[in-house]
């Protein structure tokens, strides 16, 4: 009996004992589950900082790319309006020597003893084809003499000393009119210049 007594009393300890190995056992993961949410909390936070900056990259990319095609799309517009300005560039050079022969013959024309009727009917042809060259944007270069000597527009054939000090690096004569379409030189003036 007295084994039986200290089995009963055994019992309870080895009961309470076991109660307090499971509780402690459940205590531990508890705190395995509390690291193990920090460490998950830790990784959430590190993905969420690299999508974070993956999305920053992207964002910049996306914008440089815009950007970048913005400028693409301005320069095609600009180019196809200059193409457009200048489209007939070739043929209204072709016409530069014909205007250049008509000048010319006016003016043996006038020299000479034509009649007036030659001299009037060769106006008229050489003011139509101005007109005309005009009306397409082709003009001729204005005060070209007594202007500064400027390589942007004139190209100097001969140097020749001036007689007034004040005519030193300036256009004296023009040899060869220059002209213009729009804003770009479609021929230079060819001009003697003042030393």
């Amino acid at each position: 009996m007295d084994e039986e007594i200290n089995k009963e009393n055994q019992e309870p300890e080895e009961a309470a004992q076991n109660v307090a190995e499971e509780a402690a056992a459940e205590a531990g993961s508890k705190r395995e589950t509390r690291a193990e949410k920090k460490a998950r909390k830790h990784a959430a936070e590190e993905e969420n900082e690299k999508l974070r900056q993956e999305l920053g990259e992207t964002k910049d990319k996306y914008i440089r790319l815009m950007a970048e095609f913005d400028n693409y799309r301005r320069r095609t517009a600009k180019e196809r309006l200059e193409l457009i300005d200048t489209a007939g560039k070739g043929i209204l050079e072709g016409f530069l020597p014909v205007v250049d022969d008509c000048e010319r013959a006016l003016e043996m024309l006038r020299k000479s003893e034509a009649g007036e009727a030659a001299i009037e009917g060769t106006e008229i042809i050489y003011n139509k084809l101005v007109a005309y060259l005009k009306s397409k944007g082709l003009n001729k270069m204005e005060n070209v003499i007594g202007s500064e000597f400027n390589t942007d527009f004139h190209e100097a054939v001969a140097q020749f000393p001036a007689q007034d000090p004040a005519m030193k690096n300036k256009v004296i004569d023009v040899v060869q009119q220059g002209y213009m379409l729009g804003e770009k030189v479609v021929r230079f003036a060819k001009v003697v210049v003042g030393i």
